[in-house]
């Protein structure tokens, strides 16, 4: 008798910068053009090595505007708005504000330790088991596999965007 095939996918939070990228630069010409922001500071800076998305514009309400604006370019590029975290707002030079924003591209520590157990609460033949920035999961039907990445999605309070990988 044939021994059953085991089946698994990876869960990461891997970013596509390109398109994080693509999307600062719409937004960057969408707020350009804009009558409300004529003549006022208005910088969209996405550093790629520091992880890191600052806005400096006049007021709270303009930098929440160009945040909306850089939300809805991520969406069109399929970037995951859970991929930035608001990590400090200050004044900065010339009465401007100045937000910072992380960069998420990875799955941090507490949360791996979250989703396996949010895998095992799920009472599934499966087991989870982190691999460093993945977390790989295996079973033999691809059912509760399915059942797994279902429940994983519907989770609004996790902060890493999981992206599921290499599904066999």
């Amino acid at each position: 008798m044939a021994k059953s095939k085991e089946h698994s996918f990876d869960i990461s939070a891997k970013l596509d910068m390109q398109e994080m990228k693509n999307a600062v630069i719409q937004a960057q010409k969408e707020v350009d053009n804009r009558y409300d922001f004529k003549g006022i500071t208005k910088e969209i800076d996405l550093n790629v090595g520091a992880k890191t998305l600052t806005l400096i514009s006049a007021s709270d309400n303009k930098i929440d505007a160009m945040k909306d604006i850089i939300i809805s370019k991520m969406n069109k590029r399929g970037v995951s708005i859970n991929s930035i975290e608001e990590l400090k707002s200050e004044d900065s030079s010339g009465n401007n504000r100045k937000f910072t924003y992380k960069i998420i591209d990875s799955i941090e520590a507490d949360e791996a330790r979250r989703i396996q157990k949010e895998i095992k609460d799920l009472k599934l033949k499966v087991t989870a088991a982190n691999q460093g920035d993945e977390i790989r999961v295996t079973g033999k039907n691809l059912d509760d596999l399915q059942n797994v990445m279902k429940h994983l999605k519907s989770l609004e309070d996790l902060k890493a965007p999981l992206t599921f990988d290499n599904f066999r």
